[in-house]
């Protein structure tokens, strides 16, 4: 086993990586597609769509219980509900865990 020196662990602690290059600012130009995929995400997960997909998930699990759906096909469709509220959690996990390894 070999062991490592004091210059080369600072030098191997100090020297950048990918991730740390990626976390600039927007590039120059792009407010307006960062403006409109900041109105896209409040359109997404604001209350009008909140309330609307608690009235899907409503419908969707009465008409199961009542036999009227398929059970995977409901299924399917409140893991997209919880897919699309949970995006950002989803994300910052896999981001975290990448940054981890």
């Amino acid at each position: 086993m070999r062991k490592f020196t004091l210059p080369a662990a600072l030098a191997t602690l100090l020297t950048p990586t990918g991730a740390m290059a990626q976390a600039a600012a927007d590039p120059r130009g792009s407010g307006p597609i960062v403006a409109a995929l900041a109105w896209m995400e409040g359109t997404l997960l604001g209350n009008v769509a909140t309330a609307v997909a608690v009235m899907a998930v409503a419908a969707v699990g009465f008409m199961m219980l009542t036999g009227r759906m398929n059970w995977r096909f409901g299924a399917t469709v409140i893991i997209g509900c919880f897919v699309l509220f949970g995006a950002a959690s989803i994300v910052s996990g896999i981001q975290s865990a990448a940054a981890v390894g």
